[in-house]
């Protein structure tokens, strides 16, 4: 019955926060923002499906970025938390690896994005003389574009999905805040970002992945 309710409940405390809660009192609306991570969290926990690493390294990588939420206000300690965040993330799906070329493939565009993006935000850093930022923002592309890959590398669509909503809301985010307005930003933001939470979560429900000498496909999964 849990199972069943959460993800409704995830869907209207996002919605609730994305579109009603006001911008002040500050406290209130990060502890709003928080909430839909808390029940994502709660929902990949109660998953009993996996009994590898995977669910705890997907767990400590889901808690890192709600700490990343509530810690945004600081911008390079916030960044912090969701770079720990996606090492989790990577460490997990480096669990699942089942080898493509089709899907290792996918780090060439992925390389062509991250080094396009990457260097206008620099660029637009540069100009705005924020050059303190730069180091970090340089290891956050790096590090979200190496996690978008590795979900690749997973076959488990799920997490494949996470970790492309992950960038989309990521880059959006960037593109807002250093380089030109978007518009409708906060609920494009947060509309890819709670959904890429949400299917980091559900990617614990699905079988592993097997290694295609075994003769197996997982549930799932994208050969």
């Amino acid at each position: 019955m849990l199972m069943k309710c959460l993800p409704a409940a995830i869907l209207f405390t996002g919605l609730l926060y994305i579109y009603l809660i006001p911008e002040e009192p500050l406290s209130i609306k990060i502890i709003f923002k928080i909430v839909p991570m808390l029940l994502i969290l709660l929902y990949a926990g109660a998953t009993g499906r996996r009994q590898d690493r995977y669910k705890p390294l997907i767990l400590l990588g889901l808690f890192c970025c709600m700490l990343g939420d509530g810690l945004l206000i600081w911008f390079v300690i916030g960044l912090s938390a969701f770079l720990i965040g996606h090492l989790f993330y990577i460490s997990a799906f480096f669990k699942l690896w089942t080898f493509s070329w089709l899907r290792f493939a996918m780090i060439f565009p992925i390389c062509v994005y991250s080094t396009w993006i990457g260097r206008e935000i620099v660029l637009s850093l540069i100009e705005k003389g924020e050059n303190s930022l730069i180091i970090p923002v340089i290891c956050y592309v790096t590090v979200i574009s190496l996690m978008g890959w590795a979900a690749f590398m997973t076959g488990n669509a799920a997490a494949i999905i996470g970790g492309v909503l992950f960038v989309i809301s990521d880059s959006i985010l960037s593109w807002n805040k250093f380089i030109d307005d978007v518009a409708f930003s906060g609920p494009l933001i947060m509309l890819t970002y709670y959904a890429a939470q949400f299917f980091m979560a559900y990617s614990i429900r699905m079988k592993p992945s097997f290694h295609l000498s075994k003769g197996l496909k997982s549930e799932g999964s994208i050969q």
